[in-house]
């Protein structure tokens, strides 16, 4: 469903203006956390007051939905968290090569047609980009309640030259839960019975 535009949406932007990012030159200092796709913004928020010392960039392709994940940065005043409205596409134009030390993707659109297949953030395409950006030892770390996105992305992430750790098809029952941290959304849909599945897709290092 479209979300509906939000009332004095431009204002409000500039509001928050000092979490947001136009263009390289405004990047915090690298490396960096990223998240694609941060939606309301409950993961990143928690994510970076756990870890203050971290900087984190959070990209989302739809202003309106960023506007709500930086008025909540905004509100609790965490200071190591920055926006790009932008997309996966175009992460060469703020991230140089390996300054990014692990990148989330929570929950991403499963583009369930059969010819849609190269818009997932998981095809061998956009994971071409993430290892350009990532350091040697980087993680993509991925959460779905869609089993067949997962088990893609898996096939994906070990054609790419990805290893792949803490694989698990019910995250809330695993080991593993004790450190999640939930989305807006996990919680939805775990809540209605959905099992979350994750893995940890790891770069393999400049000594491997």
């Amino acid at each position: 469903m479209r979300m509906r535009k939000k009332r004095h949406g431009a204002e409000r932007i500039a509001l928050c203006a000092d979490f947001i990012v136009h263009e390289a030159s405004e990047m915090p200092p690298f490396p960096c956390e990223l998240e694609i796709g941060c939606g309301k913004g409950a993961f990143i928020c928690e994510n970076a007051k756990r870890h203050p010392d971290t900087n984190f960039v959070a990209m989302e392709r739809i202003p309106d939905v960023l506007l709500l994940a930086a008025e909540k940065i905004k509100a609790a005043e965490i200071p190591n968290v920055k926006f790009i409205v932008g997309d996966a596409r175009n992460l060469r134009d703020y991230f140089p090569e390996k300054t990014v030390t692990r990148i989330y993707l929570n929950f991403s659109d499963p583009w369930p047609k059969s010819g849609h297949y190269k818009r997932r953030l998981t095809y061998r395409g956009f994971l071409a980009i993430y290892r350009e950006i990532l350091t040697d030892g980087g993680e993509v770390v991925f959460k779905t309640d869609n089993r067949g996105l997962f088990d893609f992305s898996l096939a994906e992430f070990a054609a790419s030259g990805f290893e792949l750790h803490d694989v698990t098809y019910d995250l809330h029952n695993s080991e593993f839960n004790a450190c999640n941290i939930e989305t807006e959304y996990e919680r939805i849909f775990s809540g209605k019975g959905f099992a979350i599945n994750r893995v940890v897709a790891k770069m393999k290092s400049a000594t491997d």
